[in-house]
């Protein structure tokens, strides 16, 4: 372990700890849950806080952090929901970053993967697995509460119509988080990944007050990270998207 002094809590999200290494910068988050390791990420301590790496090269919300997202994350006490959970790697931080006084529903739709986030939800107990399609929102409804925050990683050309259908049925109120891990490979070829996302946005602005998009690159080749906060009436266009950084390398269930 390199000097300890160089760990500092992320203002935006406390839960979420940055440590400077040589010229990168690493991120971590307070575990919720325990050891063993959910995916090989390392773990350690500093001033008695337990930390396990948040490694950019295996999550979309990490890559997207590392890249200088400035839009809203999730904060201690708050509730998410997470649509494409898969087994629960990006899912599990999620739970970290909202705390023990939090909650993470998680919505899968393939059994194989769901059978494993819902071994890890024993071990992270503010994790509930939901199995159901994030295509119809209506079917899982009455498992999960108002949210505060929606958190999207789904592979469908209509992402941004999906997450729409769940933050009118499901977000708390106005000013909710929405961020999605946008998959241009999975919106047809008939357009760039850059056009893609731009016609994200215009769709996204019908709804959202957006956040400038941060390109996953090169932890994720055509991918960005979009969002901002939810505006019912109407949101707005955001900055252009943000670049990656000259140099960047890869690198609930209650008791």
């Amino acid at each position: 372990m390199r000097t300890a002094h160089r760990f500092a809590a992320d203002p935006a999200s406390p839960r979420l700890w940055r440590r400077q290494v040589g010229d990168r910068v690493e991120l971590w988050t307070e575990p919720v849950g325990e050891l063993p390791a959910v995916y090989g990420e390392r773990w350690t301590e500093f001033d008695g806080h337990p930390l396990r790496t948040f490694e950019p090269a295996r999550s979309k919300l990490a890559a997207g952090i590392h890249g200088g997202w400035s839009g809203p994350l999730p904060r201690a006490g708050e509730r998410w929901l997470y649509l494409g959970a898969a087994s629960g790697t990006t899912a599990s931080h999620v739970a970290d970053l909202v705390g023990p006084g939090g909650d993470v529903f998680a919505v899968e739709r393939s059994l194989r993967p769901f059978a494993r986030l819902d071994r890890l939800a024993a071990r992270w107990r503010n994790l509930g697995p939901v199995l159901g399609d994030a295509r119809t929102p209506d079917a899982y409804a009455d498992l999960v509460p108002p949210v505060d925050g929606i958190y999207a990683d789904i592979a469908q050309p209509d992402q941004v119509a999906i997450v729409r259908r769940n933050v009118e049925l499901l977000a708390r109120a106005a000013g909710a988080a929405v961020l999605i891990a946008l998959k241009t490979p999975s919106m047809g070829r008939e357009r760039t990944a850059p056009r893609h996302r731009e016609r994200a946005e215009v769709e996204l602005a019908e709804f959202v007050d957006l956040a400038p998009a941060v390109r996953l690159d090169p932890f994720q080749r055509a991918h960005y990270l979009v969002g901002g906060t939810w505006s019912p009436g109407g949101g707005g266009r955001a900055a252009p998207v943000i670049r990656p950084r000259p140099g960047t390398r890869r690198g609930p269930r209650r008791p």
